[in-house]
């Protein structure tokens, strides 16, 4: 037989199924909490809403589209509540690292508004002093020579330059100075060394040849004040999952984690 055409309409199969849900949920989901069949739209909470509009549009709302809000607030919230009941949660793995990472948030959230004092942050630099190195210093050893082969043949036994006007040896110095007395051919060279024991070379320099012994390179530490923002943005950073991890361990320790291995 002909159905009427109100039964094709899509509204009509959505609502049959909503009945149909309802009533296999009256037989056989979890009883629900009172409680959580309110839905409670207090003055704070349409002031959230309202908010939330003004952050999209750039505008308060007005009165009609305050109830909008409400209404898809209300909804939002229906369909939510009722997706728990159903556990259309589980096994979700979007759902579930939402879920995570909202947890996370809510750990940390005191941490990104947080207003370190100047001295915590100074605390900070000093202890992470190496992460805000400024220039390269270099420290050597130098034995000058007039020729290559010269150089090359005091490698093989105990190294003993020729007389020159140069320091035999510097300490945390930069390559610009390091150049300024040597030229910019020998700084180049230095600055593609390895720290070690042994002689190495010979390298050029604009009076001749060196060997030279590479004790140590390190990076010249920077003014507290010149790299201040690095700092608290580094401290933040830091203080964020600190309290992630502390935040998980109280949690987890009311667990019992029982694991197969």
């Amino acid at each position: 037989m002909d159905l009427p055409d109100w039964t094709r309409e899509p509204l009509v199969h959505f609502l049959g199924l909503g009945a149909l849900l309802y009533a296999a949920l009256a037989w056989t989901a979890e009883p629900v909490e009172p409680a959580s069949r309110i839905i409670a739209v207090d003055e704070s909470e349409q002031a959230r809403i309202a908010l939330g509009f003004e952050r999209v549009m750039a505008r308060p709302p007005t009165d009609a589209e305050l109830d909008a809000a409400i209404d898809k607030f209300v909804r939002d919230e229906v369909l939510y509540r009722e997706a728990i009941r159903l556990g259309l949660d589980q096994g979700d793995a979007v759902v579930r690292q939402r879920m995570v990472a909202k947890m996370d948030m809510s750990a940390t959230a005191a941490a990104e508004t947080a207003q370190p004092s100047e001295e915590v942050l100074r605390a900070w630099y000093e202890d992470n002093a190496d992460r805000y190195g400024g220039e390269q210093l270099v420290s050597f050893e130098q034995a000058f020579f007039t020729s290559v082969e010269a150089a090359g043949a005091a490698r093989s036994g105990p190294v003993r330059g020729q007389p020159i006007s140069l320091p035999e040896s510097l300490a945390d110095k930069t390559l610009r100075e390091i150049a300024n007395l040597f030229g910019e051919q020998f700084a180049r060279a230095l600055s593609s060394l390895e720290p070690s024991d042994q002689w190495q070379g010979p390298i050029p320099s604009g009076f001749g040849w060196h060997l030279v012994r590479l004790t140590r390179t390190r990076a010249a530490p920077a003014r507290f004040e010149d790299v201040r923002s690095r700092v608290e943005s580094d401290w933040r950073s830091a203080a964020i999952e600190a309290r992630k991890a502390r935040a998980f361990e109280i949690l987890k320790s009311a667990y019992r984690i029982e694991i197969d291995r």
